[in-house]
């Protein structure tokens, strides 16, 4: 019989942590940031059909990067979870904190007893009544979950898009200026110096754009507060 060889935990998690940190890195970024009027999530992606943004539940979206099955798989988990907790207490139960907390534990438990872990970073957005009730929760990889203020970037190189928004956002903004911020910072790469080759623009179609309307439900009477816009919504957008 042979002799295994000896890995202790902490180079255990160190190499899955790599692995996962990598798989991320190699996707491109995605975007989530509040606006005056709500939440709009943002994601360089030019496939119309393979979304990275996603509704949840009435004022709750979700956004992924990574691997397109394992966080479609995470997406799809989330919608149950909340139409379950939604039907058998009452809608306003179902939060993006709890949906947040749900996701923490599934990643966690993956990170720790599986062999492989997800290659996902996740971002959980729910809009509130004003900018200062909006909620923004991140989750990685290994079960860890952060409430972000006002915006986040993840995916790719999600540092250099992080610094752009951390030089542009501000509060009260349009939702047209919300998205030129947003088109800036994931333009940030493609303009960095050691960058291998220059890239084309980021133009409307090339952009996943949604965004949680906070105004739905006193203006239009509907529950649901997640919308995506159309290329042409983008573009005209980004043109103001």
């Amino acid at each position: 019989m042979g002799q295994q060889f000896y890995v202790s935990p902490e180079q255990l998690m160190k190499d899955r942590a790599d692995f996962a940190r990598k798989g991320i890195a190699r996707g491109r970024s995605v975007v989530v940031l509040s606006y005056r009027d709500g939440i709009a999530l943002v994601a360089e992606n030019p496939s119309p059909t393979l979304h990275k943004i996603g509704e949840i539940y009435d004022r709750i979206a979700f956004a992924a990067v990574g691997k397109y099955n394992e966080f479609e798989s995470l997406r799809q988990a989330g919608v149950r979870y909340a139409d379950v907790r939604g039907y058998s207490y009452d809608r306003v139960d179902v939060t993006a904190r709890g949906l947040a907390s749900v996701y923490a534990q599934s990643l966690g438990t993956v990170f720790t007893a599986e062999q492989k872990p997800f290659e996902v970073e996740l971002a959980v957005a729910e809009v509130g009544e004003g900018e200062s009730a909006d909620r923004i929760f991140r989750l990685n990889f290994d079960g860890s979950i952060a409430d972000e203020a006002g915006f986040l970037a993840m995916g790719g190189k999600a540092d250099l898009v992080q610094a752009v928004l951390d030089r542009l956002w501000g509060s009260g903004a349009e939702l047209g200026q919300a998205l030129r911020w947003a088109v800036a910072a994931l333009e940030a790469p493609r303009q960095d110096a050691a960058s291998a080759s220059p890239q084309e623009p980021l133009t409307a179609a090339l952009l996943e754009v949604a965004i949680l309307d906070r105004k739905v439900t006193r203006v239009h009477g509907s529950h649901r507060a997640f919308r995506r816009l159309s290329d042409e919504d983008v573009a005209e957008l980004l043109a103001q």
